[in-house]
């Protein structure tokens, strides 16, 4: 008689089933309904496929696309495998290699026998609808490791026969059928069959190259790219989002508005033109304001510092191929007084690196003099510039670039005081946020990786005291998007992420807050405690915007260029409708300047339609239109960004009305 099992369904009923017994079973015993939209299961909380035969007692969740996380990740993990299987029915001789799910699709890499372009793609996607119509049975079976070896160099798959060679050799190796033509190597869990997907949910979106395993050393391979949904509808609304981050790049509004550009004679690093440079200073000088009521002391460090600072610090070791490293050629002086060459340390006593963060040099200055326990918290800020040294393939205008400045602090404190600095950081940060226009954001605290520095005790301890200090405020609820993340933390501190929701709907990781007891220790900072012995303080990294370009660049799109007055870099432009009224613009634009106005003429000789036209585009928020009328009466007619009525008003009210519009948050 076959052995029992007790199987425990999320309403806490039971089923008694056989061994050998699966997840579709138990679906099917329910009723046909549920057999047709389980898409996969979870046994005792872990994702499987419907085939999975129990093995003991458990719980079971049933899968369906009504959990969209599960039902999309799974979806989306089928369409990459799919792409894989139509790519080589279409070019024979190309080698499969890696195809993950995405946040909004899949992409799978190829060795091809020549690099893909977009005009393959509608091809492709026609077999991959022709696989999906076909229904083929995703079947998984486990494979002896020789055997799978031996098949993908027979099939030519040396990639794929090279990875199965490197895994773990106490890891079962398991491959997914296709029907009973076609496999990949994989973990999944996968749906039942291709049928499962929907044809009309998915969309090929673009190719790029690809290094085999991330790595410039190894072969360039062809990566296809794709987004999938579950269905037409979540497609299009996702196309249709698309389109409208493309019309809010912040590159292409960066040049229709005239406010920066790079270029490759200094790749990574941007150019600011000066209303660019508007935007940043009228950021940084709210930014600084609000540190200075927030009780925190402004700094300057330098930018090179020596690579034996570095490796004290740990981020040679860990971080060293981000940085970049430049010889040090200065003499040094020797004890007799002469000059000699500079000792060796480790080979690289005589090297420099340009920095990449803040923190040590902040520690450094902690150390000048004796620092007692009355004097902390100690709030040390900086809009410190950085570099890091990123590949090429991963810039992107603003959003990743090689020199940066950071809004990076750095507060000093006891173990008492951690609580209470977080939770006032936490108030001070939402603060800004809001005044930027960012009223949601969600709160992730990131645990330790498994490669870092310090105990598990210290790991404990810090990762409670975030814990703690969160809860403190009320925060650490399902409203406020908390979730921990295992494994995200740096390698020296758990870190709170801060992540921005913006006008259509994406996010952004941009503030953070970490405890770090290992830099104080490394570094050897201490104060005088109460009882005249030497503590070592918390150091408390924290950043709200993260760096002045990304946040920028992320304001750009969330008002699709159209900035809030107090942050446009031209906030109002007097325009004139015949030359008649010259004089009388002057005057309101040197009224306008008068009363803290950022402000510019247009007098020249050209239509006023011309004019609104290209002052819109440019994205001016208020156009003062001024004609013969209008300077006889001493008023404008004012144009704002976005409305179809003009309004006509007193010059005096108007500059009332502007400046009201141009005063930061924090000073109204």
């Amino acid at each position: 008689m076959a052995q029992m099992f007790t199987i425990t369904l999320p309403d806490g009923s039971a089923r008694e089933v056989p061994q050998g017994a699966t997840p579709a079973d138990v679906a099917l015993a329910i009723g046909p309904g549920l057999a047709k939209a389980a898409l996969a299961a979870r046994i005792d909380g872990v994702l499987v496929d419907l085939a999975t035969p129990f093995a003991q007692d458990c719980a079971l969740a049933l899968v369906t696309a009504r959990d969209e996380a599960d039902a999309l990740d799974l979806a989306r993990h089928d369409y990459a495998h799919v792409l894989a299987e139509a790519v080589q029915a279409l070019f024979p001789g190309t080698q499969i290699t890696f195809g993950p799910s995405t946040d909004d699709g899949f992409y799978y890499d190829f060795a091809a026998q020549r690099p893909f372009t977009d005009e393959d793609l509608p091809a492709i996607e026609g077999e991959m609808r022709r696989i999906i119509a076909a229904n083929k049975v995703l079947r998984r079976e486990v494979v002896a490791r020789e055997t799978l070896i031996a098949q993908w160099q027979a099939a030519g798959e040396s990639f794929k026969a090279e990875w199965a060679a490197e895994l773990p050799g106490d890891e079962p190796l398991t491959v997914y059928h296709s029907g009973d033509d076609w496999f990949d190597m994989c973990r999944g869990p996968h749906l039942p069959s291709t049928g499962k997907l929907d044809p009309a949910a998915f969309k090929l979106t673009r190719v790029s190259g690809a290094y085999w395993r991330g790595d410039q050393a190894n072969a360039m391979l062809s990566r296809i790219y794709g987004t999938g949904w579950l269905n037409k509808k979540q497609l299009d609304a996702h196309m249709t989002r698309l389109e409208e981050a493309a019309k809010r790049d912040h590159r292409k509004l960066g040049a229709e508005m005239d406010l920066f550009h790079l270029q490759a004679e200094a790749h990574g690093s941007v150019f600011w033109h000066p209303k660019g440079y508007m935007i940043w200073r009228a950021l940084e000088a709210y930014m600084r304001r609000r540190l200075d009521a927030a009780g925190y002391a402004e700094v300057k460090t330098p930018q090179i510092m020596d690579a034996r600072q570095w490796e004290q610090s740990g981020h040679w070791g860990k971080y060293r191929e981000n940085m970049f490293v430049v010889p040090d050629e200065i003499p040094h002086v020797s004890e007799e007084g002469g000059e000699d060459d500079a000792p060796v340390l480790s080979g690289k006593a005589d090297l420099m690196a340009i920095k990449p963060m803040n923190c040590p040099a902040h520690v450094l200055i902690f150390r000048q003099g004796i620092t007692s326990y009355r004097e902390l918290p100690i709030r040390m800020a900086e809009f410190g510039c950085c570099h890091r040294n990123e590949p090429h393939g991963a810039l992107h205008g603003l959003m990743r670039v090689r020199q940066f400045t950071q809004d990076d602090a750095h507060i000093f404190v006891r173990e008492d005081q951690i609580v209470g600095e977080v939770a006032d950081f936490c108030d001070l940060l939402d603060r800004v946020y809001k005044d930027l226009g960012f009223p949601e954001y969600a709160i992730k605290l990131a645990l330790r990786p498994d490669k870092r520095f310090g105990s598990d005790a210290m790991w404990d301890w810090s990762e409670q005291s975030l814990r703690d200090a969160v809860a403190a405020t009320g925060r650490n609820t399902p409203e406020w998007g908390w979730e921990e993340l295992p494994g995200e933390g740096a390698f020296y501190a758990p870190k709170l992420e801060f992540h921005l929701t913006d006008a259509v709907g994406r996010t952004w990781q941009v503030g953070t807050m970490q405890t770090d007891t290992v830099l104080p220790e490394r570094l050897d900072a201490s104060y005088i405690g109460e009882d005249g012995e030497k503590h070592r303080p918390v150091m408390l990294h924290r950043a709200i915007l993260g760096s002045f370009e990304r946040f920028i660049a992320i304001l750009i799109e969330h008002y699709a260029g159209k900035l809030p007055v107090w942050l446009a870099p031209v906030q109002a432009v007097v325009a004139t409708i015949v030359s008649d009224a010259d004089a009388y613009a002057r005057e309101v634009t040197a009224r306008l300047r008068a009363a803290g106005i950022r402000v510019e003429s247009d007098l020249r000789n050209e239509k006023i339609n011309y004019k609104v036209r290209e002052h819109s585009l440019a994205k001016v928020p208020h156009l003062l239109v001024v004609g013969k009328r209008e300077a006889d009466e001493g008023t404008v007619a004012i144009r704002t960004l976005g409305e179809e009525r003009q309004r006509v008003m007193p010059l005096a009210e108007a500059i009332a009305l502007l400046r009201a519009e141009a005063t930061p948050p924090d000073l109204r």
